[in-house]
């Protein structure tokens, strides 16, 4: 029983640890005259960014559909589930949530 109790310690206390201390980041560019502009805003399109080895090496390129006018904002976010995905690869692989945000 002792040795499951420090086998479970190693791999769960590390585990806790990284998830518990990640942070959510979150990046906001507004594209064209999106600031400026009135109305209501809704998500145009939605899309994920895959990485590998702690995001050096991106896994394809992510195409999130924008307006045609150019007019967005582009919300880059590393949430909880991202974080969960990170930390149960332990880094390998790295994901990000991107929405493209739009006015009506």
């Amino acid at each position: 029983m002792k040795s499951f109790t420090k086998i479970l310690s190693i791999v769960l206390v590390p585990l806790l640890l990284a998830t518990t201390m990640m942070s959510c980041v979150t990046t906001k560019t507004d594209v064209g005259t999106y600031a400026s502009s009135t109305g209501e805003a809704y998500t145009y399109g939605k899309g994920k960014q895959i990485w590998l080895f702690w995001g050096l090496v991106p896994i394809g390129r992510t195409k999130v559909n924008t307006p045609a006018d150019g007019s967005c904002q582009v919300v880059t976010r590393f949430n909880i589930v991202d974080g969960i995905v990170t930390s149960l690869t332990g880094g390998l692989i790295t994901t990000y949530t991107i929405k493209v945000k739009a006015k009506k």
